[in-house]
């Protein structure tokens, strides 16, 4: 499967109707984030079952900012609605591999329910929401 272009428009139902999205989140101008791009290519064409999204910072400002994205290229990984991973910076093939592996692995149901307790002990939402901390795995 070729990557899809992600725009403002179309993040909410591009997460809310796919499994597992990958987002490269990359400018035209960023010498790392078009190093990084054959590898996410590549990635997308092994990977049938995930929706590999980029988005253009530069065209795409305002969701680049509801993303909290400091520094490009950025990898978010999505997994039933569940932002499990984001990290900046151009990863490797089997860099990249491992993230997605690892993301299909990940027990959801256990996610969810650590999603519910954050949730239940915040006192108020969060700007961020539940992401993980910067190249972790939820």
């Amino acid at each position: 499967m070729a990557t899809v272009d992600i725009t403002t428009d179309s993040f909410g139902t591009t997460i809310e109707g796919n499994d597992i999205v990958l987002v490269d989140f990359w400018a035209s101008w960023c010498q790392p984030c078009l190093r990084f791009a054959p590898t996410y290519d590549a990635a997308s064409q092994q990977h049938d079952d995930v929706v590999f999204g980029k988005v253009d910072t530069e065209a795409e400002q305002q969701l680049a900012a509801e993303a909290n994205i400091t520094s490009i290229p950025t990898l978010m990984a999505f997994r039933e609605k569940v932002l499990v991973f984001s990290q900046p910076g151009a990863l490797n093939g089997p860099q990249l591999a491992e993230v997605i592996t690892a993301v299909k692995a990940l027990d959801m149901k256990e996610v969810h329910e650590h999603v519910a307790r954050q949730q239940a002990q915040a006192p108020a939402p969060s700007a961020d929401g539940d992401a993980p901390a910067t190249g972790e795995i939820i």
